[in-house]
């Protein structure tokens, strides 16, 4: 269990020095839990001790930063930035904010002017999926996007499909349509706002139908994009 704390701990550091602070609290709260576990397990006195320390440490960090979160939110000045490298993994969609989705979101509001082509309304599929099993208080989703104007029916016909399948999870799907819309961004009930400069069709295609991810996004390539996090304190409905 010891090994298995350290890695996680080393990350939340890591995060912490990026200044990922909300990454870095769960990643702490994660490597401490396991870490304050192992001790039971642990003979050697002096190691305990060490252990004890290095726990106290952490937990010290750990409530600094929730403090200094929930500070900034309170101020409306807390932001996190991130640089997506172009070709770079590990940046699917839990990873990059799934963090924020929890049982406090009620509502969610997207704006992507780019959700026509197959690929990018399967995008939207898989950040439902996300939403439906990280918020089980969730019950609105409103969708703001620009029209297919190649083949708007096909475009209807998948987005109805899903506002169908998440009304089976007494979810609903609003579908609005804009051709002024340029901004790409998620709000949450909580206040939290997430940019990300190319929506969420931020990666490349796969290279094949049968290569690791063409299911997994967390294993595919990324395209070059930035990713901006920040709070709000009252959001639209």
């Amino acid at each position: 269990m010891e090994s298995t704390a350290i890695p996680i701990l080393k990350r939340a550091v890591e995060m912490d020095t990026k200044e990922q602070y909300t990454l870095a609290l769960i990643l702490y709260q994660e490597g401490l839990q396991i870490l304050l576990n192992s001790i039971k397990d642990v003979q050697d006195k002096s190691k305990q001790e060490y252990l004890r320390i290095k726990a106290k440490e952490y937990m010290e960090r750990a409530e600094k930063i929730k403090k200094l979160i929930d500070e900034g939110k309170a101020s409306g000045k807390y932001r996190e930035h991130t640089k997506i490298e172009a070709g770079s993994i590990k940046h699917g969609y839990d990873s990059t904010f799934g963090r924020f989705l929890d049982n406090s979101i009620t509502y969610i509001l997207v704006e992507d002017p780019y959700i026509r082509a197959y690929h990018q309304i399967m995008n939207f599929v898989r950040f439902c999926e996300l939403a439906v099993t990280k918020c089980h208080l969730l019950k609105k989703i409103t969708l703001t996007t620009t029209q297919d104007s190649e083949n708007p029916r096909n475009q209807m016909t998948r987005l109805e499909e899903l506002k169908r399948s998440l009304r089976d999870q007494s979810i609903t799907l609003e579908i609005n349509f804009s051709e002024t819309l340029h901004d790409r961004q998620i709000s949450l009930s909580s206040g939290w706002i997430i940019k990300i400069g190319r929506g969420l069709d931020y990666f490349k295609a796969p290279e094949g139908k049968f290569v690791l991810g063409s299911c997994d996004l967390e294993l595919r390539p990324c395209l070059e994009t930035t990713v901006d996090i920040f709070h709000k304190s009252h959001l639209r409905t």
